[in-house]
């Protein structure tokens, strides 16, 4: 593995492309990975949106995970933010998916205008946006390895107390900004040290890490065992690495992109077939036109949590049919592009992951989002006990995600 301190250019083109969600989507075959390749795999996946995917106790050879695990990004956050963290009370892993709101490469440097504005509907340049955790899912694998595992959304405009990676205060802000704030409050004290370029670049991300799995521990009352971070061309790269991917809409929907507003969504009712990755992008970042479709009252931000679930279900399936599980050089392929736009901590091990971890194989996976008690037009109040809340939810309490079609 290699720490995270390098960045990349864009290659490659697409073109773009309300309601709850289904899923669907196929191929077959070949040679018979171990564990440690799904494990790496569903790490990868997971980040993205934050997909679960397959993962087996079988073995391994040191070749094999060596070249799946070569070139991986890691971080160091983790260890800092464990210092002050809830102690560990059994043998279940809890890791935090990270969804970066930043439209740079890995080592700041500015994607193309016209990519930004054209291929990821994100405005017209890589300023906007700033350094937001629009995605953050919590994912708990119970040391019971019969029992479901839980993904839990946290909405991104909790309005919550955030905090640094040493513990400190950053005052009452949306969850989604503890990221950011610690990243600009750390820049001038890096520069002083000498820092420039990609080294200060990963330098501030590693605090914006810390801050944020400093504020999640703390506002669950959780411990955060493993993160792993990706960013909106990671989520592109990755989209275009798995290919066509079927969702199911039960209401036509748009989302024009304008003026650095709106997705670039158009999907009509029914099956659609998300083609491009800039379709994939669309449909998981939608949140205008949503409002009530259900008749429940969650629109936006909560409509736009469910897409994601539902992507990140569909995309499990679609692999499957495509038989990237059970063959080596297939997951290889797929590992070799998306693994330069993932980041990891460093204290992951795969293989051990793979070993505890087969009750995320087959649909084991329960997607819930963390509930609020009121919301203003800019923030939203959670739960005032939200680690309780999040603890004493039944397994199977889904929140309308939507259902798999194998």
């Amino acid at each position: 593995m290699v720490d995270a301190r390098k960045g990349r250019d864009v290659t490659g083109g697409a073109r773009r492309g309300q309601g709850s969600t289904r899923s669907g989507a196929g191929r077959a075959g070949g040679r018979r990975p171990g564990g440690a390749a799904k494990a790496l795999l569903a790490a990868r996946t997971a980040a993205v949106a934050g997909s679960c995917t397959v993962l087996a106790a079988s073995g391994v050879t040191w070749y094999g995970y060596h070249q799946l695990t070569s070139g991986v990004l890691t971080s160091s956050a983790i260890e800092n933010s464990q210092k002050g963290a809830p102690p560990k009370l059994d043998n279940s892993v809890n890791i935090l998916l990270i969804g970066l709101d930043s439209r740079k490469n890995n080592d700041g440097s500015n994607l193309p205008g016209w990519f930004v504005q054209d291929e990821l509907h994100a405005g017209s340049s890589s300023d906007v946006g700033g350094y937001n955790t629009n995605s953050l899912i919590l994912l708990h694998i119970p040391a019971n390895q019969s029992a479901r595992v839980e993904a839990v959304s946290i909405p991104r405009d909790d309005y919550v107390m955030t905090y640094n990676g040493d513990g400190s205060q950053q005052g009452m802000h949306k969850i989604k900004e503890a990221y950011g704030l610690a990243k600009s409050a750390a820049m001038a004290g890096l520069q002083a040290k000498g820092l420039t370029g990609a080294a200060l670049e990963q330098a501030s991300r590693e605090v914006g890490r810390e801050a944020t799995l400093t504020t999640v521990q703390k506002f669950l009352d959780v411990r955060i065992d493993h993160f792993a971070e990706v960013n909106l061309i990671g989520f592109y790269d990755i989209a275009k690495a798995i290919g066509p991917v079927t969702v199911c809409l039960n209401h036509a929907t748009s989302d024009p992109a304008e003026e650095g507003q709106g997705s670039g969504a158009n999907f009509k009712a029914g099956d659609n077939v998300l083609q491009t990755p800039a379709e994939a992008l669309s449909f998981v970042r939608q949140r205008h036109n949503l409002t009530d479709t259900d008749g429940d009252g969650n629109g936006g931000d909560f409509a736009r949590t469910h897409r994601q679930q539902a992507y990140i279900t569909s995309a499990e399936v679609q692999l499957k049919k495509d038989g990237m599980f059970s063959d080596l050089g297939k997951l290889q392929g797929l590992l070799g592009v998306v693994k330069k736009d993932v980041v990891i901590d460093d204290q992951w091990n795969i293989l051990d992951f793979a070993q505890q971890a087969p009750n995320l194989t087959g649909g084991k996976v329960v997607f819930n989002t963390l509930p609020i008690t009121a919301m203003t037009p800019e923030v939203y109040i959670p739960n005032g006990d939200a680690g309780g809340q999040l603890r004493e939810r039944p397994a199977g309490a889904a929140d309308g995600a939507g259902a798999v079609r194998p």
